[in-house]
């Protein structure tokens, strides 16, 4: 899924005509960044190779593998390849019952038809494409969506939280109705620092947090109105995910009852901008209101929305796949480095026909990473500690494979040193920095510092803390239960071009080939920062398996409660 303005950066740079040709080939014991070369052959195994990061890249984003969907072919030809790369190193089976594998038991839920949907509003009707107009989707334990004649009701951010003294909904009863949302939080274009920690993004600003809220007040139903900038992402990654299957973890039906609104999705905001009007609202006026803790529902004149479709509902199983390296002094703990493998599958048609989202940089780039990173060190001393290499499913449907493990651990919690998790590593060459996602208030941010000022580099903490991507990658589902995490991604400031290029190259990226179909590898794919950034991670995960630290949560950071309750369990 789910992105950093900042440390999701990579761009195809095909995208750009400006772009200089790119270097194909490294040399096999340097990694070059900033102008200096860094001797890599002091690695086991002959130290990060950057062919190797390319061809698995290759692989994992061809054709063959569909699009690396959950429950598809395409999955099964992923976890396969894993297991065939892991098994060559020498690692151990890490999953369930000595298995490679940890099943992770999901519902499947999918559009089965056309969609119908009609927007009635002074005495006129609209109807709305799916997909263009607006998403729409469900979770509910249902076999149809038939919802008639339902008043929309505007509530702001969607945002109840006590203990900033917040309450959008106020009194508002929203049986029957379908909720209006904006999407981040209150502060984001607020012109000084409110109730949500001015432009660094609370969870309470993420789409998964409006759905959950709504459906906890009884909704009929949740649009968030889409913007490019308050999102992170376009309408063309909305509509990517909106069309695609949804899955959710294994429920009870009345779990599934109380979690889901019957439906849920997107608008455009050209159409929340004409529903306002309509009702004698000025769109814009009525966000600013929304910035402050006086805002109060509004019913949206006599706007409501009926909506029918049919839903194809299925349990399936997919996988996290789990390697191990066993320790040594101290094997009962752990340190994970961990990537998505699933990417968004086969989807609608883009303009060239394409309907393959291949999901190179998004995530084939981070499983590349953990792949090698298990080589490595394989081919090295045993660690004190055991490492775990997992490349996990389901991100981008919302976290679920990581928090999946994360509540049936395959190694204890309370013992897991630390997460290193890996996202969208650039094929654009290499960086003078690297960078991490969101400020997670944890001593692993100022430990990457240094292993890359050890190399001659440098650390860029994400200045796109308004985006929320501390909450977008598969580390917050450890985080939330207390053990150090990270997700560690490309810097911006290229050696060749700088800041500006990588801002360039970065927004073009982000501007087509997102979730798209054009994700894919190229023949002009330089592995060489890829390389230099994998080093950084071995860097640190070398130094947390052989060491008797253990990562900490800084004073201000929400997950350091938790943690500080096993705290007994680590001395």
């Amino acid at each position: 899924m789910q992105v950093s303005r900042y440390t999701r950066r990579p761009l195809l740079s095909v995208l750009v005509s400006a772009v200089n040709p790119m270097r194909m080939l490294l040399l096999s014991s340097c990694l070059f960044v900033g102008g200096l070369a860094h001797a890599a052959n002091d690695l086991p195994g002959g130290g990060i190779d950057p062919q190797a990061l390319s061809r698995h890249v290759r692989i994992l984003a061809s054709d063959d593998f569909e699009g690396r969907a959950p429950a598809t072919p395409g999955e099964e030809r992923t976890v396969q390849y894993l297991i065939e790369e892991f098994k060559k190193y020498g690692l151990q089976p890490g999953g369930v019952d000595g298995s490679w594998v940890q099943p992770v038991p999901m519902v499947r839920a999918q559009v089965d038809g056309p969609v119908r949907a009609q927007l009635r509003q002074k005495g006129a009707t609209r109807a709305l494409a799916n997909g263009e107009d607006v998403t729409l989707q469900s979770l509910r334990p249902q076999q149809a969506v038939d919802i008639k004649n339902a008043p929309l009701v505007f509530v702001g951010y969607g945002i109840d939280a006590p203990e900033r003294q917040w309450n959008d909904y106020k009194d508002v009863d929203l049986h029957g109705k379908i909720a209006v949302v904006l999407i981040n939080d209150a502060d984001f274009e607020a012109d000084q620092p409110g109730a949500f920690d001015g432009k660094a993004v609370t969870y309470y600003g993420r789409w998964t947090y409006k759905f959950e809220e709504a459906a906890r007040r009884g909704a009929q139903g949740v649009l968030i109105v889409h913007e490019t900038a308050p999102a992170a992402y376009g309408w063309a990654t909305v509509k990517s995910s909106g069309t695609s299957p949804l899955f959710d973890i294994e429920r009870t039906p009345e779990q599934a009852l109380a979690q889901h609104v019957p439906v849920r999705g997107w608008m455009q905001r050209s159409l929340a901008e004409q529903l306002f009007a309509d009702a004698g609202l000025d769109f814009d006026a009525e966000k600013r209101k929304a910035m402050t803790p006086a805002f109060k529902p509004v019913a949206l004149g006599d706007a409501t929305l009926s909506v029918a479709f049919k839903l194809k509902r299925e349990q399936v199983i997919t996988r996290n796949v789990v390697a191990k390296l066993p320790g040594g002094a101290h094997a009962d703990e752990a340190v994970i480095f961990s990537a998505h493998w699933d990417a968004f599958g086969i989807g609608q048609p883009d303009a060239k026909g394409d309907r393959i989202r291949r999901g190179a940089i998004d995530n084939a780039t981070g499983v590349a990473t953990v792949l090698e990173l298990g080589r490595v060190f394989a081919a090295g001393p045993q660690p004190q500690r055991t490492l775990y290499f997992v490349a996990l499913t389901a991100e981008e449907k919302g976290l679920l494979g990581a928090s999946y493990y994360a509540a049936h651990p395959l190694a204890p919690l309370d013992k897991t040193a630390a997460v290193l998790n890996i996202e969208m590593f650039s094929p654009d060459g290499p960086t003078r920095d690297i960078a991490s996602w969101g400020k997670g208030r944890v001593s692993l941010e100022g430990d990457l510092e240094r292993v890359a000022k050890a190399r001659g580099r440098s650390y860029s903490p994400d200045p796109n803390l308004e985006a929320g991507f501390f909450y977008r990658a598969d580390h917050f589902a450890f985080a939330r239960l207390g053990v150090p995490a990270i997700t560690i991604g490309p810097g911006l400031d290229m050696t060749e071009g700088g800041v500006e290029k990588g801002r360039e190259l970065r927004d073009a990226y982000f501007a087509a080939c997102y979730h798209q179909a054009c994700d894919a590898w190229t023949p002009t794919w330089d592995a060489s920062g890829h390389a230099a950034d994998t080093l950084l991670v071995y860097d640190l995960g070398a130094e947390l398996a052989n060491s008797r630290r253990w990562p900490q949560w800084e004073q201000g950071s929400e997950f350091r409660k938790v943690r500080e309750q096993s705290e007994a369990a680590r001395r």
